[in-house]
């Protein structure tokens, strides 16, 4: 049986998660466009981030969430899908955080990946 475009638009959200919980790049070059941007405020100030220099913020997070067995948090708040395109809002924790992210999706050989994401810091 085919997973829906929801289901699989959901893998690659918790790829998504999994890559910042793990602090593992390769995740979150899986799970991101290549030229995808990450925006958003933290601390006041505005980060335009690229998925590269993303990646290694990801993996620069030492010792890992995973590793200290911290608390998983991920919601998916709303998805809609139009076409090949898709958009979630995602509350997860990280790094002593809470994010509202939006996620813009592109479906690319069959495969969904984020080409955008929005982050908001919660609390």
């Amino acid at each position: 049986m085919a997973s829906s475009d929801h289901d699989l638009i959901q893998q690659t959200i918790q790829t998504y998660f999994d890559s910042m919980y793990e602090s593992d790049p390769a995740k979150v070059h899986e799970a991101f466009h290549p030229d995808a941007k990450i925006t958003g405020y933290l601390n006041g100030e505005l980060h335009e981030m690229t998925v590269p220099t993303f990646a290694d913020m990801v993996a620069g997070q030492q010792p890992s969430a995973k590793e200290k067995d911290e608390a998983t948090q991920l919601e998916t708040v709303s998805l809609e899908i139009a076409g090949d395109t898709a958009v979630a809002r995602v509350r997860d924790g990280y790094i002593g955080l809470v994010f509202l992210d939006t996620l813009s999706f592109l479906k690319t050989e069959g495969d969904w990946v984020i080409y955008n994401k929005l982050f908001h810091v919660e609390s």
